[in-house]
């Protein structure tokens, strides 16, 4: 190589991310990191300047491990970027995400009704003229200045030549969508509302055109909304079973937008894995909703299906976040709740339950520690998901028996000072297994730095303090979403540190979040991946 051609191809990767040169390396997972602030989150919390992954996995880190390299590794000069392992969401619903018809626009971060102009307007770039932008669920009117939602006109502004129809906290549509949902004999107010059982006739028009390649698209365009933030895994909950689903008639069914086919519901899912084209990780946690006391469709899952099947990119995982239909009173809670959980014991599987109240909490411990007699649960690595109430003699017992708590920060969109929790704080404290997540595709936020900046402020989406004296600190949440959070799919070797030999995932940061100098409380809500990578492959990177 001349002088000249070195010269020149040093001053062209030094303004970018380096790529590897050759077409052969099409598919490549050897990445060679430099130059950057790597936070690994071993338990010594080390800090190194670089990495390499071969094969998808870290080989060496910083000065331990193998450095050497395939010809078809590229070199990734991270400029002094900070890098953190890839963020995982231990309870989510990005199934449901990729499966919401139209072109999907999160709102999670709009302050403002013109920030919701200003979003509908990019959308609209990247969508076909006349194809419908939705956005259905994870918005809250309490998070924008003006506490409502967008008018028509306002909408109209935005967005003049695509229908639209947003529905969180109410339901409002623009002209165009008003002449398609009133073609569909759907009322529509002169403002563009859609009020009471109009939404659910509105979403069943959308569901009823919606194509499996349609499907397909919006769960791309879920996986890379997620890992735009670096998320990198996602451990999916499964959705409410819709009315009419075959085989289905002993569970509890809902037709929402939280509802779904249970037997189809992962088919874009694994389409696009046969592909090679899924960017995140997967994991599934199938659930179930028996109404009788033989619980049979659970028992047919469990017959029918292996634990941890797949590979490293999707496969089964756990039973959850129901495994029968719940409902708990004073009186108690499902007659048939024990006979399911010790079921799903005996064969072996993880479990998550999900709970609102202490009682929930309470009857749930009261049912892990009857199983636990029976089949002792230690190494199924069970959990009790959203917890917003739980306390410390619950976690205590959780505890003894080694269940863990999943936390999860819906509230942040529409939390209040008399219901802001979890307690963070008490449960860290407490010393039990905790990890993060989101809940979100219809309550809650994908965007786990508004999780995280809940986690660390106790303030929700209106910037209201409503969970005080919960706060955590930023390692303590940043290593929810991360180190602690491969434990509910057994996969605690595999993933959410930066080490030799496990997968290669991680994040580099727009800004460095645990630098408290240079980012104020209120920045963590900016901060963005501008490079992800899963599996040792580059599937987002910002090119400004």
């Amino acid at each position: 190589m001349g002088r000249f051609t070195a010269v020149l191809l040093a001053g062209m990767l030094s303004l970018g991310f380096a790529r590897a040169q050759s077409s052969s390396c099409a598919g490549s997972r050897d990445l060679h990191l430099t130059n950057g602030r790597i936070y690994t989150l071993d338990k010594q919390n080390t800090v190194v300047s670089e990495a390499i992954i071969q094969d998808g996995k870290f080989t060496a880190v910083g000065k331990n491990g193998d450095t050497r390299t395939s010809p078809c590794t590229r070199t990734i000069n991270l400029r002094g970027r900070a890098v953190v392992p890839g963020l995982i969401d231990n309870h989510n619903h990005i199934v449901l995400l990729g499966m919401r018809p139209g072109y999907d626009l999160r709102l999670e971060t709009a302050a403002s009704i013109a920030d919701i102009q200003a979003m509908l307007k990019t959308k609209a770039k990247s969508v076909p003229a006349g194809q419908l932008i939705t956005t259905l669920g994870d918005f809250n009117a309490k998070q924008v200045a003006e506490k409502r939602l967008p008018t028509l006109a306002e909408l109209d502004a935005a967005l003049p030549d695509h229908p639209y129809l947003l529905n969180g906290g109410g339901t409002v549509t623009n002209s165009r969508g008003k002449a398609f949902f009133e073609s569909k004999g759907i009322m529509v107010s002169p403002t563009g509302v859609i009020a009471g059982p109009g939404f659910l006739q509105a979403l069943n028009a959308l569901r009823a055109i919606q194509t499996f390649d349609d499907m397909k698209r919006g769960t791309v365009d879920a996986m890379n909304y997620l890992t735009s933030f670096g998320l990198t895994t996602s451990v999916d909950m499964g959705a409410f079973t819709i009315p009419g689903t075959p085989d289905m008639q002993d569970a509890q069914v809902a037709d929402n937008v939280e509802s779904l086919n249970p037997w189809t519901m992962y088919d874009a899912f694994m389409a696009l894995h046969r592909e090679g084209k899924m960017t995140q990780r997967l994991r599934i946690f199938f659930l179930s909703q028996d109404t009788r006391p033989d619980v049979p469709i659970l028992k047919q899952r469990l017959l029918n299906n292996f634990p941890n099947f797949g590979d490293y990119m999707l496969k089964t995982a756990g039973i959850g976040e129901f495994a029968a239909a719940w409902r708990v009173t004073p009186q108690g809670g499902p007659a048939n709740y024990e006979t399911a959980l010790k079921l799903v014991a005996k064969y072996g599987w993880a479990f998550q339950q999900h709970t609102l109240s202490l009682a929930e909490d309470q009857f749930t411990t009261a049912t892990f520690e009857k199983v636990n007699a029976v089949t002792p649960i230690k190494d199924l690595h069970w959990s009790i998901g959203h917890v917003p109430k739980i306390d410390r003699p619950t976690l205590d017992r959780l505890k003894a028996i080694g269940a863990g708590v999943a936390v999860h920060g819906w509230l942040y969109l529409g939390g209040t000072p008399q219901n802001g929790g979890p307690p963070f704080r008490t449960i860290v404290d407490s010393g039990i297994h905790v990890g993060a997540g989101s809940d979100a595709a219809a309550v809650s936020v994908f965007d786990p730095w508004l999780e995280i900046y809940y986690m660390v402020t106790g303030k929700n989406s209106a910037g209201e303090l409503i969970n005080p004296g919960q706060q955590l600190k930023r390692m303590e949440a940043l290593r929810l979403y991360t180190s602690e959070n491969g434990w509910y799919t057994h996969e605690e070797n595999k993933l959410g540190t930066i080490e030799v030999g496990k997968l290669g995932d991680l994040a580099a940061l727009s800004d460095d979040y645990l630098d408290g100098q240079k980012v104020s409380d209120e920045g963590i809500k900016k901060i963005r991946s501008v490079l992800t990578v899963v599996d040792g492959k580059v599937v987002h990177e910002e090119t400004r």
